[in-house]
């Protein structure tokens, strides 16, 4: 997909198809008032006839419109005239590239740039369009013997009015394009197969990014180091399994000067049956996504070197499989971490927390400025929050609040929830220094309290995506990866290098 920026008349671009805005009661916004206006009064005509409401997300396409260069005029509804909220814009994006798709064009201009968007600026509104034209045509047929058709939009051209903040539209389309490029590395990751993406195949997927970019180098360990090293959670979960565990190391640096990194580290279950406390059968479906925070990790990664911000960036994944077995671990097993710290292991379904400790202590040895941990770590917050915000915990309010405003600027939210000593109590085990797990109050919450006591040498935050990395619409019809939070995570490493920039 290509896209260009122009602030050209509408009238006379030669393209498939012009796109503009129309509100309810028949409003028109500057650019359909533009196409009315070399028309004749021909839009306001036919709205007259109540065949187009303006509702939100609501598409009409007109053909032959009057004077106009373009043989096809979308319209597309804006609700009521007032500042639209980011979530109605994104509607409205995303209906509009549906109907392009519906019919054979190629080529498109669209105005939708032009309107008022709360809180939210011209390159924001450039940055999601290139976003949410990438996920409304994104499709997984890699395993289908008839495929899907290709889409037929190859070009799309974002309208600029009076070349409003050009060179801040372009940093936001590079950004854009950029950031697509990961979100669609780690959604193509997750979808597949778990026959297929075992920890090996991660490995491989990181070493062959790492002959991609010259700036990052990876790096694999194997069980046989993991153990010389002492990482009894982790591998205490690879047991059942006759995958070997894999922990995942790259680095990349976007920068010659001397800085502490900033640490991804991924939850990479390349599937979870739930070891010897198994799964029904019914919630395994699915599980095959309980790598996405491993999937995420690589994903931006991969957008932050095509985009070369000049950043010191680890990577560190734990790539397990889950699975009962004659030497899987059993529940009431006690394990010594890389830290030291011993746990009970009440619950072998509760594996994630088990991988991420001895991976979030081993990311100490990189000195980082901050540690950041994505993981389909809980049932609960998908409870909590639904399939719309990230669970986001963390031992430092300011690293907590950058995150949370890049959510907020991306459209890929997160939302804080407390860290409080009083849940810790639940983690209480009589034999060990710890259990794995806290009972069912508070299940999202008393898992970050578990990851925090392997965290107090660092600035962390911890990404509980159970519920955004992949969407289970449906039951086993509908299961597709989102790609989530690659957007969150890339607008954060962008804003930390502005703030660093403009204090130097």
């Amino acid at each position: 997909m290509k896209f260009n920026l122009d602030s050209m008349d509408i009238t006379n671009q030669k393209t498939d198809c012009v796109i503009v805005g129309v509100f309810e009661q028949a409003e028109l916004t500057p650019s359909a008032t533009q196409v009315d206006k070399v028309s004749k009064n021909y839009l306001a005509k036919l709205l007259k006839q109540g065949d187009f409401q303006g509702k939100t997300g609501q598409t009409l396409f007109l053909h032959q419109v009057p004077h106009m260069a373009a043989p096809r005029v979308l319209l597309v509804g804006c609700g009521k005239k007032n500042t639209l909220k980011a979530s109605e814009y994104r509607q409205m994006v995303m209906s509009s590239i549906k109907a392009l798709n519906t019919i054979k064009i190629k080529h498109a201009t669209s105005c939708l740039t032009e309107l008022e968007v709360e809180h939210h600026d011209l390159p924001w509104k450039i940055k999601q369009t290139a976003f949410i034209t990438a996920e409304t045509l994104y499709c997984f047929d890699q395993f289908k013997s008839k495929k899907e058709p290709k889409p037929t939009v190859q070009e799309i051209t974002l309208h600029i009015p009076h070349n409003q903040q050009n060179k801040a539209c372009e940093i936001a389309l590079k950004q854009a394009l950029c950031i697509n490029d990961g979100v669609e590395f780690t959604k193509n990751l997750a979808n597949l197969p778990s026959n297929i993406c075992t920890p090996t195949y991660l490995a491989a997927q990181a070493k062959k990014l790492g002959q991609q970019y010259n700036r990052l180098s990876v790096r694999v360990l194997e069980e046989s180091a993991m153990a010389k090293l002492g990482m009894g959670a982790l591998l205490a979960v690879s047991k059942g399994s006759a995958q070997p565990a894999k922990l995942i190391c790259l680095e990349y640096k976007g920068s010659t000067k001397k800085q502490a990194p900033i640490v991804l580290v991924g939850k990479g279950i390349t599937f979870d049956t739930g070891g010897i406390s198994l799964k029904p059968a019914d919630a395994m479906v699915g599980m095959k996504y309980d790598m996405c925070g491993a999937a995420t990790v690589l994903g931006t990664i991969k957008a932050a070197a095509e985009l070369e911000l000049p950043l010191h960036l680890v990577g560190i994944i734990a790539a397990v499989e889950n699975m009962p077995g004659g030497n899987a671990t059993k529940p009431e097993d006690i394990v010594t971490t890389l830290s030291g710290q011993t746990v009970e292991i009440l619950n072998t379904d509760a594996e994630g927390r088990l991988i991420l400790c001895d991976a979030l202590t081993y990311s100490e040895r990189y000195h980082p400025a901050v540690v950041i941990d994505i993981a389909t770590l809980t049932g609960a917050v998908v409870i909590a929050l639904g399939q719309h915000a990230t669970g986001l915990l963390s031992n430092h309010e300011p690293l907590a609040k950058d995150i949370i405003e890049a959510g907020i600027e991306s459209h890929d939210r997160a939302w804080q929830l407390p860290l409080w000593d009083e849940y810790q109590e639940q983690l209480k085990s009589p034999f060990a220094d710890i259990s794995n797990v806290g009972g069912r109050q508070a299940g999202t919450i008393t898992a970050g309290c578990f990851l925090s006591r392997f965290t107090k040498k660092f600035h962390w935050a911890h990404l509980d995506v159970a519920g955004t990395a992949a969407m289970m619409m449906g039951g086993a019809e509908r299961r597709y990866a989102t790609g989530r939070p690659v957007p969150l995570l890339m607008q954060y490493l962008i804003n930390r290098e502005a703030s660093r920039n403009a204090k130097d």
